[in-house]
C-alpha cells in the first residue's frame, strides 16, 4: 500500500501540478519505493531527499514540529541521553511560541529545518511568496539562535510541485521527504508507545529517513526503545548533513 494521498489532479504543464508525497512502505526488510507515484524523476532532478545510502545501515531521524504539545522536551532529553542527532522542521508559529525549545535544539547540536512560516499549500503560492515563507523562518531562527544557515525544507502537508521544488531549491533548500512514517500526528488518536515502536521498527531499512511528529506522546514514549533496538540491529543514526548518497527507487 502507498502511504500518502497520492497524486492530486493535474493543473497544467508548467510545473504547477501538485503532488501529495506518498510511497510504498518497506515490509519484511524490502526497501520502500516511490516508483509508482509519478514524481520520482522530479525529486531526483531537484536533488530532493527520499532515501540515503541503502547499502549502509544508516538512519536519519526527522521531526515535524508545527506546534508544541508538551512532549518535545522529553524527546530532546532522550536524544541527548542516547547521543542521537535529529532535525526538527519548524514553522513560524513554533519559532514564536517556543523560542526556548528552538534554542535548545540548536544548542544540543540538532539541525533546525524549514517547515514554512504559515504552513500553507505552497503549490498555491507564487514563487515570491514561497521564498518569503521560507526566509521568514530562516531569519527568525537566525535572530533567535545565531544559526545562520538553513539548508533543509520539508514541504508543508507533504504537498509539492516541480515549480515549488525549483523555487525552494533556488532559495538554497534541499527538500526532505521520508521513507518511514505512520499516522502519528493526530493527538486525539494516540495508540500507545508500543504501537509507535511497532510501526517504526516494521519499516526500518538501510538509508531510512524517518518522519515522526513531535506532538505525538506515542513517539516520545517509544523513542528510547526505537533507538536502542535499531542500534542492536546494527543501525547508526546520522545527521542529515552526513547524508552523502541520495537514492531513488
Amino acid at each position: 500500500m502507498t502511504a500518502g494521498a497520492g497524486i492530486a489532479p493535474a493543473s497544467g504543464a508548467d510545473g504547477s501540478r501538485p503532488f501529495h508525497f506518498g510511497f510504498k512502505k518497506s515490509k519484511n526488510g524490502e526497501l520502500p519505493s516511490i516508483a509508482q507515484e509519478g514524481f520520482m524523476d522530479m525529486l531526483k532532478r531537484h536533488g530532493s531527499i527520499f532515501l540515503g545510502d541503502t547499502a549502509s545501515k544508516e538512519l536519519y531521524l526527522t521531526f515535524d514540529s508545527g506546534y508544541e504539545n508538551g512532549v518535545t522536551p522529553q524527546i530532546l532529553d532522550v536524544l541527548k541521553a542516547k547521543g542521537v542527532p535529529a532535525i526538527f522542521f519548524i514553522t513560524g508559529h513554533y519559532v514564536k511560541d517556543q523560542p526556548e525549545l528552538v534554542k535548545r535544539m540548536v544548542a544540543e547540536g540538532h539541525l533546525v529545518g524549514n517547515h514554512s512560516w504559515s504552513h500553507p499549500d505552497m503549490t498555491t503560492l507564487p514563487d515570491a511568496r514561497i521564498v518569503s515563507e521560507l526566509s521568514q523562518v530562516k531569519d527568525a531562527v537566525a535572530q533567535l539562535t545565531g544559526q545562520q544557515e538553513m539548508a533543509y525544507l520539508r514541504p508543508p502537508r507533504g504537498i509539492f510541485s516541480d515549480r515549488v521544488l525549483g523555487a525552494s531549491k533556488g532559495a538554497g533548500y534541499t527538500n526532505v521527504f521520508w521513507s518511514v512514517a505512520y499516522k502519528d500526528w493526530d493527538t486525539k488518536a494516540q495508540r500507545g508507545a508500543k504501537y509507535a515502536y511497532d510501526s517504526v521498527m516494521a519499516q526500518l531499512h538501510p538509508g531510512a529517513v524517518i518522519l515522526l511528529h513531535s506532538v505525538s506522546t506515542d513517539n516520545a514514549g517509544a523513542l528510547p526503545q526505537i533507538i536502542d533496538d535499531a542500534r542492536a540491529k546494527g543501525y547508526t543514526f546520522k545527521s542529515l548533513n552526513e547524508l552523502k548518497v541520495k537514492q531513488y527507487r
